[in-house]
């Protein structure tokens, strides 16, 4: 009887192998297919996100050293080849600082939207949008300007946006709006801030401006 059930419960096996083996076995296949493509792209990234700090420190020693020349090139290759990093915003916020040093401003604001149009982090890209507008107001570029400001941006960052809105609309001759704008930096911002005693200056100076 034992034998008789065991042969039974083979047969019934075989029967299910033989209708479903290759799908188990293509279902196998694709699994381990998925887990060695899951693990070499982590090796894949950790590697490369090792050879992109090492890059980096090079890039870091040669600002420091004000030498452009590497400064450049290595920041380029930066982008070039591991700009899906971390470290690639973090480059080009570096080489957007030597270009805006070097008073090529529009080469500056080139780095800061590779930044905002690559980053999938909203802080690193609120933080170019920041430093954008400042170019394009120095540029008198005002709508350019407000236009950056107006995109969305963490709480991190939103009493620097007004702050830096302010100083647009000012620009503009826009003083009402302007001072709407300093007092919402005012009530963003910590009130421990150095920062804050620098806008409430600028609000104060716009006195009793309609």
């Amino acid at each position: 009887m034992y034998d008789l059930e065991e042969q039974e419960k083979l047969d019934a096996l075989k029967t299910f192998w033989k209708e479903n083996g290759r799908l188990i076995v293509a279902a196998a296949l694709a699994f381990a297919v998925g887990l060695g493509a899951v693990q070499g792209w982590r090796y894949y990234s950790r590697t490369q996100a090792q050879a992109a700090s090492a890059l980096f420190a090079k890039l870091e020693e040669a600002q420091r050293g004000n030498d452009t020349g590497q400064t450049q090139s290595i920041g380029a290759r930066i982008l070039g080849e591991y700009g899906r990093t971390a470290y690639g915003p973090m480059a080009a916020f570096v080489l957007a600082d030597d270009r805006y040093r070097a008073g090529e401003r529009e080469a500056a604001a080139t780095h800061l939207q590779w930044v905002i149009d690559r980053t999938g982090d909203e802080e690193i890209a609120a933080l170019a949008r920041l430093r954008l507008a400042g170019i394009r107001l120095e540029e008198k570029k005002y709508d350019e300007a407000l236009k950056l400001l107006e995109s969305r941006t963490t709480d991190a960052f939103s009493s620097q946006y007004s702050d830096l809105r302010g100083d647009v609309l000012v620009a503009q001759g826009k003083l009402a709006e302007a001072k709407a704008a300093y007092k919402q930096a005012l009530d963003n911002g910590s009130e421990q801030s150095q920062w804050r005693s620098f806008v409430q200056l600028k609000l104060d100076a716009l006195g009793s401006a309609p």
